[in-house]
C-alpha cells in the first residue's frame, strides 16, 4: 500500500534537476501514505517522471523499492496496492520461462533470458515481470487484487495508468495545459506548479445531493478520477484516450444472471464458505501484523470469523465506542471478539473527542466528502495502526447481498404506492412532512415495544420524511434515487450548476436486470461504493499509514455473488440471507439477529449545539457572497430551519459545510 505520483511533459521537457524538484514537491504530499521509503525516476528526454511514496507490506528490503525497472529495462512501474495472488503468477512464469529479446538491449546481450530469477519477494516485481511477458491487458486480467498503478514505456514512450477492477485504490489524472498530471490523491497534483484549481460546480452539486463526488469527475475541472476496472495509455499529445475496460460489474451482472447458481441453500452456502475462507487466507499475507475492524454488524463480524478459523494464534480485532448508546455498537463487537477468543482493543470516545477529528477532514479526504462515518472510521483506524500496520473490514457486503434498508423499503414501497393516483400520493406526502423528524422520533420511541425488531431504526423521522420525497415516483428507479440523495435541491443550491456526467445520471448505460433490487445493487456498486465508501476506507487507513483490505470485494467473490439468486441475498424482507446463515455456523444466533445500525454520529444534534459557531463561521451570508459558489439565501434558510428543530438537514448541511471547510484550507 503506497501513493504514486507524476507528470507528462513532452513539449517544454524541463531539465533533471528542475522535473526532480517539481516530482520530490509532488510526492512529499503523499508521505503519510508511504512513510517507509521514496523513490523518483526520471527520463529526462521525454518530459517523463515518476514519484512514489512505500509502505512496505510484502518484502520489507529494498528490493521493493520503486519506482522499479524490469528485467529488461524497458518498463517502469510505481505502484500501490497489493497482489494477492502474484505468488501464483509467478509459477505460471516461472513455467513459461523461455529466451526472448530484450527491446532495450545492446547486441552482446540481445539473446539473454527476459527472465533470469527473482530479485525479491514483491508484487511489485511480480508485476513488472508479469506485464513485460503478458502485456497489460492480459496481466490485469490475470491479476486478483487491489491496485492503482503507472508504468512507462521507455521503447514506445507512453504512459500507461490502470486501476483495479471494484475501485479500491485512488488514481486521478488530467491535462493542464500541455502537461499530465497523475497520482494516488489531489495534493500530489496540485502540488505542480502548472495546476489549476478551478472548481467544477457540477461536482460541486453532486457533493451536496450525494455527500461524495462521483467518478469520472472530480471538484477540479480537468481532473479526473480513472474508473475502476480500467486502463489508459497516453502519449506525448494533448489527449486523453477512452479507458479501456478488462472487468466490470455490468459484465460481471450480466454473466451471473444469464448463467445463475442453480443449487441449494446448502451448496450455496457450502461454495460461499470455501471462496470466502481462500479470499481471505490470501489477504491474510503479509509482512507486518495484521488485523481486522470489528464493527459487531454481519460483514466485519464474518470476516473476523473467517480470519479467526484460519488463524493458530488470535487475531487483533478493534472497534470503537461512543458515549451515545444509540450510535454505540462496541458492546456488540466485544461480545463478537470474547466468543471468538480474538485479542480485541476498544475505545470508548465522547462527543469532544470525535469533533477534534473533524479540523483534519479536509486534509485528510483531499476533496470535499461529507460521509459522517468518515469520522468513526478515522478513529478506528487510527487505533489499529498502534498495533498493526494491515487491517481486513467488512466493507463491499452490503452491495453485493442487498444489506442496505433501501433494498428492501424500494421494492416494497412500489408496490404499496404504485395503485395509488400520484395525487393522492403528494397529498400523503405533505401530510407526513407537518411533523418534523424529532417529533416522529418520539413516536416511535413512546410506542417502540409494539414494533417488530425490523421496523426500529434509528432516527425514523428522519428516514418518514425522506419517504414523503419518493411518493411521486414514477418508476422504482426513482425512489432508490431519491433515498440516496440528501437533498433535491443541490442544483438550486449551488450558483451556475449543470448536471454533471456520472454513473447513475445516464439509465440508458445501466444493464438490463429483472429485479429492481439487483439494479440497486448495481448501482451501488458503481457509484456509492467506490466514491463513497471506498474512499472514506482508503482516506482514512491511509492518513494514518494503515492499509485497510476488503475481502468481500475480491473479483471471484464478486461473480459467484452474482451468480445467487435474489432469494439467497434478500428473504422474508432481510437482507444479507447467506452471510447471516453462513456466520451461523460462527457465531451464536443472538449475536447475530439484531437491527443494522450504521457507522455513525449524531451529527444532526452536533450542529447544532458544539457545531453552532464552527459552522456559523463557514457559512455566513457574507462569506458565501464573496465565494461565489452556493446561494446564500437557501443554505442560510437551510441552516435556520434545521437549528430551529423543525426539520433535520443536517446530511446536505453537513456536505455544505465539508465543501466550505475544505476549500477554506485545501482550495
Amino acid at each position: 500500500m503506497c501513493g504514486l505520483t507524476g507528470f507528462l511533459n513532452a513539449e517544454a521537457r524541463p531539465s533533471a534537476e528542475e522535473a526532480r524538484k517539481i516530482a520530490e514537491g509532488m510526492n512529499a504530499r503523499l508521505l503519510h501514505r508511504g512513510p517507509d521509503d521514496a523513490g523518483i525516476w526520471l527520463d529526462p528526454d521525454q518530459g517523463m517522471a515518476l514519484a512514489h511514496r512505500r509502505l512496505s507490506i510484502l518484502d520489507l528490503s529494498s528490493a521493493g523499492h520503486q519506482p522499479m525497472i524490469s528485467p529488461s529495462g524497458r518498463y517502469v512501474l510505481a505502484f500501490n496496492g497489493e497482489i494477492y495472488n502474484h505468488l501464483d503468477l509467478r509459477k505460471e512464469i516461472d513455467s513459461n520461462d523461455a529466451p526472448r529479446v530484450h527491446p532495450l538491449a545492446d547486441e552482446s546481450s540481445r539473446e539473454l533470458p527476459l527472465h533470469e530469477g527473482w530479485r525479491g519477494h514483491s508484487d511489485t516485481e511480480t508485476l513488472l515481470v508479469a506485464i513485460e511477458r503478458f502485456g497489460i491487458g492480459d496481466t490485469l486480467v490475470r491479476c486478483r487484487g487491489m491496485f492503482a498503478f503507472a508504468l512507462w514505456d521507455r521503447q514506445e514512450h507512453l504512459l500507461s495508468l490502470a486501476r483495479d477492477r471494484l475501485g479500491e485504490k485512488p488514481l486521478y489524472f488530467g491535462w493542464q495545459d500541455s502537461i499530465f498530471l497523475f497520482g494516488s490523491e489531489l495534493k500530489a497534483l496540485k502540488a505542480h506548479p502548472a495546476f489549476r484549481a478551478e472548481i467544477d460546480r457540477g461536482a460541486l452539486s453532486d457533493l451536496l445531493r450525494l455527500g461524495y463526488i462521483p467518478g469520472p469527475s472530480s471538484i477540479y475541472k480537468g481532473i479526473s478520477k480513472l474508473a475502476p476496472g480500467t486502463f489508459i495509455t497516453i502519449g506525448s499529445r494533448r489527449r486523453t484516450p477512452e479507458p479501456v475496460s478488462y472487468w466490470s460489474v455490468a459484465d460481471a451482472a450480466l454473466k451471473g444472471q444469464l448463467s445463475p447458481f442453480r443449487g441449494t441453500d446448502e451448496e450455496a452456502l457450502s461454495q460461499m464458505d470455501q471462496l470466502l475462507r481462500e479470499v481471505v487466507s490470501g489477504e491474510m499475507a503479509s509482512d507486518v501484523p495484521l488485523g481486522c475492524f470489528l464493527s459487531g454488524g454481519i460483514d466485519s463480524s464474518l470476516i473476523a470469523s473467517v480470519m479467526q478459523r484460519q488463524s493458530p494464534t488470535p487475531i487483533q480485532t478493534f472497534s470503537i465506542g461512543f458515549e451515545e448508546e444509540e450510535y454505540n455498537e462496541a458492546p456488540f463487537a466485544k461480545a463478537v471478539a470474547s466468543h471468538l477468543g480474538t485479542h480485541h482493543t476498544e475505545l470508548c470516545v465522547g462527543p469532544e473527542a470525535a469533533m477534534a477529528v473533524i479540523p483534519k477532514l479536509p486534509e485528510l479526504y483531499d476533496e470535499p466528502f461529507a460521509d459522517v462515518s468518515q469520522i468513526p472510521t478515522h478513529l478506528v483506524a487510527q487505533l489499529a495502526r498502534q498495533n498493526v500496520k494491515v487491517a481486513l473490514t467488512g466493507d463491499g457486503g452490503d452491495e453485493l447481498f442487498g444489506g442496505y434498508n433501501r433494498h428492501t423499503w424500494t421494492p416494497r414501497i412500489w408496490r404499496r404506492i404504485q395503485p395509488i393516483p400520484l395525487g393522492v400520493r403528494r397529498q400523503l406526502a405533505g401530510l407526513m412532512t407537518l411533523i418534523p423528524p424529532h417529533a416522529w422520533d418520539s413516536i416511535f420511541r413512546a410506542s417502540g415495544f409494539l414494533l417488530p425488531a425490523s421496523l426500529r431504526y434509528r432516527s425514523p423521522g428522519d428516514k418518514l420524511h425522506k419517504m414523503s420525497r419518493i411518493l411521486g415516483a414514477m418508476k422504482p428507479e426513482d425512489i432508490y434515487l431519491n433515498l440516496i440523495a440528501n437533498t433535491k435541491d443541490a442544483d438550486r443550491l449551488v450558483l451556475g450548476a449543470s448536471p454533471s456526467d456520472n454513473p447513475l445520471s445516464d439509465p440508458n448505460l445501466w444493464p438490463s436486470l429483472r429485479e429492481i433490487e439487483h439494479r440497486m445493487m448495481y448501482l451501488d456498486s458503481i457509484s456509492y461504493l467506490p466514491d463513497d465508501i471506498l474512499v472514506k476506507l482508503d482516506r482514512a487507513a491511509m492518513g494514518v499509514s494503515l492499509e485497510g483490505r476488503s475481502p468481500f470485494l475480491d473479483h471471484t467473490l464478486v461473480e459467484f455473488a452474482w451468480k445467487l439468486p435474489l432469494s439467497m441475498k434478500i428473504r422474508q424482507g432481510q437482507g444479507k440471507w447467506i452471510l447471516r446463515k453462513l456466520l451461523e455456523q460462527y457465531l451464536p444466533l443472538g449475536l447475530i439477529d439484531r437491527p443494522k445500525m450504521g457507522f455513525g454520529v449524531p451529527i444532526d444534534r452536533w450542529i447544532r449545539e458544539p457545531l453552532k459557531d464552527w459552522g456559523e463561521s463557514l457559512i455566513h451570508t457574507s462569506k458565501l457572497k464573496s465565494e461565489g459558489f452556493l446561494h446564500p439565501g437557501r443554505v442560510r434558510h437551510l441552516w435556520q430551519e434545521h437549528l430551529s428543530g423543525r426539520h433535520n438537514h443536517a446530511p446536505v448541511l453537513w456536505s455544505i459545510l465539508m465543501f466550505e471547510a475544505w476549500l477554506e484550507s485545501c482550495s
